[in-house]
């Protein structure tokens, strides 16, 4: 295997800032949009990067569930490894990657929990399995088998056999940014970085990166 040779050639478009939105949020929405028109696979699939106390980084990817002017939104444990991480340092980047249109988009900020009303929402328009599965792991946890969360689901579901309600170590969080980078691959590495600073009087500062 030599991965050295492996080589693509990025062609697909360009990104300037006479055609770039002023908001970091609209730009976002306006290739969100058309990664969903491409029917490209989970296009709302994101990486998440956390920092432990230790310092230590970790990367996962999540499930972009809702986004506006406030932030991003995601579900998970709070007890999982992630969930630690944003106790211990609420800061998190995250990072989308469209390979069929050549883009990703990076975007830093700070994480705070979402109101109990408001994950109780998300977790009832859970199918029932996912609910059921919510209680049963322990996330991160070492657990001996496959089939001690098997046994825990079938015993859930004698417990609670319609109505499954949220843990309370369960939620959403809110990822608010202060950074964005829009990135596009051009032909011979010469790619086009846009990037969007939050500044104290609320705007965004644009500058192009080196690529």
């Amino acid at each position: 295997m030599n991965l050295q040779r492996l080589r693509t050639e990025y062609q697909r478009g360009a990104l300037s800032e006479e055609t770039a939105s002023t908001d970091p949020f609209s730009q976002f929405e306006a290739w969100l949009n058309e990664a969903l028109a491409s029917n490209l696979p989970e296009p709302h699939a994101m990486t998440l990067s956390t920092v432990s106390v230790h310092a230590r980084p970790s990367s996962r990817v999540v499930l972009l569930r809702e986004f506006s002017p406030e932030g991003f939104v995601f579900y998970t444990n709070y007890r999982s490894r992630k969930g630690s991480d944003l106790q211990a340092n609420p800061q998190a980047a995250l990072n989308f990657w469209w390979v069929e249109l050549e883009r990703q988009v990076r975007i830093e900020g700070r994480v705070q929990l979402l109101s109990p009303a408001k994950s109780d929402a998300y977790f009832a328009s859970r199918p029932y399995q996912s609910r059921l599965a919510a209680h049963a792991s322990e996330q991160s946890s070492v657990i001996s088998s496959r089939e001690e969360l098997l046994s825990r689901i079938e015993e859930l579901g004698a417990q609670f056999p319609e109505h499954v309600p949220r843990p309370a170590h369960w939620g959403g969080y809110l990822l608010s940014p202060d950074y964005f980078e829009f990135w596009q691959g051009r032909e011979n590495r010469l790619h086009d970085r846009l990037a969007y600073s939050l500044q104290v009087d609320g705007s965004w500062l644009i500058q192009r990166l080196a690529p």
